[in-house]
């Protein structure tokens, strides 16, 4: 079994996926790249500079559950250790004006953002577990979240279009098929759809916590700052791509570069300082600052909900086709 780390990023093709892959690999680590279009992949990690020996590229669509299963079967033939799991890719569509469904029948965004990742972390949770301590340090599942899914910071208070909000969960405990697609049964917002995705993913790596947390495997996310020219946004408007950056850098302070994201990213996965705690949302802030260190970022209370969370857990369960 190979010494070298091993790391599965999925959307490594492009954005802080991409360079959070390349600083791994510059730290030695072996990359499973876990892209949609294996040519785009090659040709990025090339670009930046990813050695090919610390790379190897799989195909998954996280939107295709049957996909999903094809990947953990892929990689469990290659007989590698799992020593971190990294839930970075997203779909973003905020231009539409009608849900896209997944080949199961489900809202995409919500299918690719959160079912997709939900799955492939449970059919992977055991490699994780295997691995745990074998380099001295624990195993990691890492889950990148989002400032707008969390209300408790200022970013997450935004109403545009609506904050992240699951409500009673009366989307999903109706099946989330047509003519559904919000996890909270109300009307078709695309916007709050990614939203809600992502407090689902970061309820998900909470509830992992409660379940796995007594393995040693580490369970945190994480929000490196806004990159906000990442290609999680080339379905906006072309004004907002090019509005948008301008204003996080001259006006809000926030602005990040997909470098620095990615490298950010890649800390959480594999510095011992990141290990100490789990069940940890690791923040560098709204307003970026010169020699600021992460801190541990408090989640809204709309991510802490007991008893809705179990709920949620065992909805997605059924979702993904984990029980019956």
């Amino acid at each position: 079994m190979s010494e070298q780390p091993v790391v599965i990023i999925t959307g490594a093709s492009s954005g802080v996926g991409l360079w959070a892959s390349k600083s791994l690999a510059d730290r030695g680590w072996l990359v499973i790249m876990a892209c949609r279009d294996l040519a785009k992949a090659e040709t990025a990690a090339s670009e930046v500079g990813i050695p090919a020996q610390n790379r190897r590229i799989l195909h998954i669509d996280l939107g295709d559950q049957a996909s999903v299963r094809r990947f953990a079967d892929e990689f469990h033939a290659l007989n590698l250790p799992l020593d971190a799991l990294l839930l970075n890719a997203a779909v973003y569509l905020p231009r539409l004006e009608a849900p896209l469904r997944s080949p199961e029948g489900y809202e995409i965004s919500v299918a690719t953002n959160y079912f997709g990742h939900f799955l492939l972390a449970h059919l992977l949770i055991d490699d994780l577990k295997k691995a745990n301590g074998r380099r001295g340090t624990p195993s990691r599942l890492i889950t990148l979240g989002t400032v707008t899914a969390n209300s408790e910071e200022f970013g997450g208070k935004i109403p545009i279009p609506a904050p992240a909000d699951l409500g009673d969960l009366a989307g999903l405990k109706a099946g989330f098929k047509a003519p559904i697609a919000m996890i909270d049964g109300k009307d078709f917002k695309p916007g709050k759809a990614y939203k809600d995705s992502k407090l689902a993913c970061m309820i998900m790596s909470r509830e992992f916590q409660k379940r796995w947390g007594d393995t040693g495997v580490v369970f945190n996310t994480l929000y490196p700052g806004c990159v906000a020219d990442t290609p999680l946004f080339r379905h906006t408007p072309p004004a907002f791509q090019r509005i948008f950056p301008w204003f996080q850098k001259n006006i809000t302070k926030g602005y990040v570069s997909q470098p620095l994201a990615g490298e950010r990213t890649a800390a959480v996965v594999a510095d011992p300082a990141f290990a100490a705690q789990s069940g940890v949302h690791w923040s560098w802030g709204n307003r970026q600052k010169e020699g600021r260190m992460p801190f541990a970022q408090p989640l809204s209370a709309r991510a802490t909900a007991e008893v809705r969370n179990e709920a949620l857990w065992d909805l997605t369960l059924k979702a993904v086709g984990l029980a019956g």
